[in-house]
Order: structure tokens, then sequence, then C-alpha cells
């Protein structure tokens, strides 16, 4: 994880669509700048598992990814199970990895940080 990275302190912007996925080089720079901890998976979306000690935990982990995706507008897909969640990103609408899902992925880990810190 790059808490440096400024990525965390863009906001998402929805896509409209018509734009091509990010791929080779493109993707490869903007991965560099969110961190190792998200796997890119067939240069299609972004994947990343969170454990936690029991269910209570990751549920409440599921719900604040929930709720700052819903402030950004960019939903992910959310595997919720016994002490851990799975966070799978990409933007639907273009079948594929654009500079929004490694913003929210960037802000999924700083929420991470912050509860960590507390």
């Amino acid at each position: 994880m790059n808490l440096d990275s400024p990525l965390f302190q863009q906001d998402c912007i929805p896509c409209k669509g018509g734009v091509p996925p990010l791929t080779g080089d493109d993707l490869k720079l903007i991965h560099e700048r969110l961190g190792g901890d998200w796997e890119v998976v067939n240069q299609h979306h972004l994947r990343k598992e969170f454990t936690f000690p029991d269910f209570a935990e990751a549920l409440a982990f599921t719900n604040g990814v929930g709720a700052l995706a819903e402030q950004q507008g960019h939903h992910p897909d959310i595997h919720l199970a016994w002490g851990r969640v799975v966070v799978t990103i990409w933007t639907h609408k273009i079948d594929g990895l654009v500079e929004s899902d490694f913003i929210l992925a960037a802000k999924i880990d700083r929420m991470v940080a912050e509860q960590q810190a507390e």
C-alpha cells in the first residue's frame, strides 16, 4: 500500500463510456502509484483480499467500503465471508480499468490505515 500516493485525495469521476480501458504501460504506471497490495487481474479489474479476526469486523469493513463507494458514486463488487472480504473493482461501462478504479482502491487503503491508527 502506498499511503503517500495522491490518488486517495482525488475523487472518482463517473465514466460515461467511449473511453478505452487502461492497458500496457499506462496500466502499469498507475498500478505502481497505487502500490503493490492490489492485484491487477487480466488487465481487467483490481482485486484485494482483506482479513479480519471475526465476522463482525469483516461486516463493519464491508459497510465502510459501501459507504465510501456510495459517496464516490463508484461501486465495487464486495464478497463478505467469515473473517475476510474480497473487493473487486472495475468500470462496468467500459468493461475494464480507468483511473477512478485506482482512486477508489487508494481510498479503501486509506480508510483501512486510518482505522488501524485509531
